[in-house]
């Protein structure tokens, strides 16, 4: 059977403040008197498509310009020899050939196939096409050979595949690598640290990139900054170490802060401000290049200014590329039209938000409850009841509905089968008949309409053949949109053991709040329970390098980056591989049921289902999982808090007893 390719998706990158400063603070391995460098940095929305696949010994590669003309495929041995005489070649392949070089060296692997299928990022315009071919390169060795590198594994890699070949890259570059997450990187000699940055809830900002269309030399303009370096000999000199050093570091520190508080218009001043500095200190070390007229012709556009908060070159500047902040969504179209109309200069957009939060919920609820036969023959078990702490019998998903709904979760999606879709409306959309409401206390009568109001919010989605949890999931796809959205297993019942008595929910909400990345929530659990869950391998979080875990409710012990995800392993599986630094031998982290995912998950699970990928006869749901953390990466949340399944008699009978009050209690 040949093997399953992979689809890999790398955006471009534009630098927003602080342009060459990553090459001018690597020069403080000669002198510490050089200010570290500092940019601000964020993926593009248009970059590189490409299927991959393992290759028993060679380097295959096809690629496509964004205009469509595609190029190989060419075949490279994979022997060091003859990938560095590739990679010094200078060509889009030298790229791959420069990198899979340094993966060679560093692991034992056999070669890939790369399909570089589509490209919708230009190229030579300042928003590092170069670099997200080296780390579409280097995530794709990790991704088909389980390597589990980091982020940060795969900048580095990119980056020291990247200067064996001709092209003259910084550090920056690779900061494609975070995809749409804004990161400032900080450069200190040939140390490098990125921190992700967010805007804030409820702001936007909307961004054209506009393609100058005028020619510019980059070998030139660093020719040019660089002669100042390490030692500044001459007016020119000392002001742009001044530019690139204190200047630079006070404009990027600004622009955090701004960005903390979505302060669109601080931001466009600030633009303006950084512009005009490179200018005035810039300018002189290269004139032929970045005397720009055409990007100050738009800067100076009388139609344009109503519009804009700001306007400022990108990357290296020179007439390549420029940055335009819009007053708003409206402006940003308007922008884009005065630009092909006036200047014929074509442009892309940007928008950076931190979302609107998290308002949908995933319940799948189709399963056929074996374990639990014959009590599901006439009722799902996700309908079987409980007592909550209130007093209240209620059924389980009700139970469940109410959790989502009272954490702000506006839509519910509940995956039912077409002969269980009775039940389900009933309880959520049918109004208890006049008769049997009149036999009601006022209390339950008004609890009664307050179960309407909920129902609501929920709507079902029938799943014809019950093909697995994964294929649950995917039913959801067209109802959930491009928005993130919570899973929650219909079959546990989730209680906060929080001191405010945060539901699990919300803490799983206020989370990813907090991180704006996939959330799988997690529980301890111990050792000798792990083949009845799927569990995770990982290490702790921690916010930054000096967090020393000792933090409280959003640091050690509480996050993890999780590095292997897998259902229901063995114990002595369990023992080997899914150890936790720093945590007891004979516990292990298991998940707590509760999920939120970016809906590049639906794409996952859609590529498995089209391939007819099957575990145990159905789609299952942890290897996608799996493939979207390799992919975009997962970041698990220990909760403060219990899960209870009801998958099976005895665990039923424990869920009644802890869910309900105490002094009504089953006992034994």
């Amino acid at each position: 059977m040949p093997e399953q390719g992979v689809s890999v998706f790398v955006p471009g990158r534009v630098c927003l403040f602080g342009e060459h400063s990553d090459w001018a603070g690597g020069f403080r391995r000669f002198s510490s008197d050089i200010e570290k460098g500092y940019t601000i940095v964020v993926g593009t929305n248009q970059g590189l498509h490409a299927e991959v696949r393992k290759h028993p010994h060679s380097l295959v590669v096809t690629s496509c310009l964004a205009d469509g003309t595609k190029h190989g495929p060419v075949t490279i041995p994979m022997r060091k020899k003859d990938l560095i005489e590739a990679a010094r070649k200078g060509d889009f392949f030298s790229y791959v050939a420069g990198v899979a070089y340094k993966m060679l060296t560093d692991y034992q692997i056999s070669g890939i196939v790369i399909d570089n299928f589509k490209t919708t990022l230009p190229a030579e315009k300042g928003l590092s096409s170069s670099a997200a071919v080296c780390v579409l390169t280097a995530r794709a060795f990790s991704l088909l050979y389980d390597l589990k590198l980091t982020i940060r594994g795969e900048m580095e890699y990119a980056y020291q595949g990247e200067i064996l070949t001709p092209s003259q890259c910084g550090r920056m570059d690779q900061g494609c690598a975070y995809g749409s997450r804004p990161i400032l990187m900080t450069y200190d000699g040939e140390h490098l640290d990125v921190e992700e940055m967010s805007v804030p809830p409820g702001a936007s900002l909307h961004y054209v990139l506009v393609d100058l269309q005028g020619e510019k030399s980059t070998t030139v303009i660093l020719e040019g900054l660089q002669s100042g370096y390490p030692e500044a000999k001459t007016e020119t000199d000392k002001g742009v170490q001044a530019l690139l050093g204190p200047i630079n570091k006070d404009i990027n520190m600004r622009a955090c802060d701004l960005f903390a508080k979505g302060d669109a218009e601080g931001l466009g001043k600030l633009m303006f401000e950084a512009q005009a500095a490179f200018d005035k200190y810039a300018q002189p070390a290269c004139p032929s290049q970045l005397t720009m007229p055409l990007l100050h012709k738009v800067m100076t556009h009388e139609a344009l200014q109503p519009l804009v908060w700001g306007i400022k070159g990108v990357g290296s500047q020179g007439d390549g590329t420029g940055q335009l902040l819009c007053r708003g969504a409206a402006e940003q179209e308007k922008v884009q039209k005065i630009l092909q109309s006036e200047f014929s200069m074509p442009s892309i957009t940007l928008t950076l938000s931190s979302g609107t939060g998290i308002k949908v919920a995933v319940i799948p609820a189709a399963g056929f409850g074996a374990h639990n036969f014959p009590a599901t023959l006439p009722v799902r078990a996700e309908m079987f009841p409980i007592i909550d702490v209130t007093g209240v019998a209620k059924p389980i998903i009700f139970h469940n509905v109410e959790q989502l709904v009272q954490a702000g979760i506006e839509r519910i999606l509940i995956v039912v089968q077409q002969d269980d879709l009775y039940s389900f409306e009933r309880l959520f959309k049918k109004p208890v008949p006049a008769a049997d409401l009149a036999k009601l206390p006022k209390d339950k009568q008004d609890y009664a309409a307050q179960i309407l109001k909920i129902g609501e919010r929920v709507s079902f989605i029938v799943q014809d053949a019950q093909e697995g949890f994964g294929h649950a999931v995917w039913c959801c796809k067209e109802q959930v949109g491009d928005e993130p959205f919570m899973l929650m297993l219909g079959d546990h019942v989730y209680k906060s053991t929080m001191d405010d008595k945060l539901s699990c929910v919300a803490q799983m909400i206020e989370t990813h709040k907090l991180y704006q990345t996939n959330v799988l929530g997690l529980k301890t659990t111990a050792i000798e329970d792990v083949n009845r869950f799927g569990a995770i391998a990982g290490v702790l979080h921690r916010d930054d390098p000096d967090d020393d875990g000792a933090g409280g409710f959003k640091r050690a012990g509480k996050l993890v980056d999780v590095k292997a995800i897998v259902e229901k392993p063995t114990v002595a599986y369990a023992k080997e591989m899914l150890g936790i630094p720093n945590m007891p031998e004979d516990e292990v982290l298991t998940m707590f049921g509760l999920y939120i995912l970016n809906p590049t998950i639906f794409t996952v699970l859609e590529e498995r289902i089209s391939k007819n990928v099957r575990d145990a006869g159905e789609f299952a749901f942890t290897p996608a999982l799996d493939r979207l953390r390799k992919e975009e990466g997962v970041l698990g949340f220990v909760l403060e808090g219990q899960r209870f399944d009801i998958g099976d008699p005895a665990s039923y009978l424990k869920t009644l007893n802890a869910s309900m009050p105490t002094d009504i209690a089953c006992r034994p």
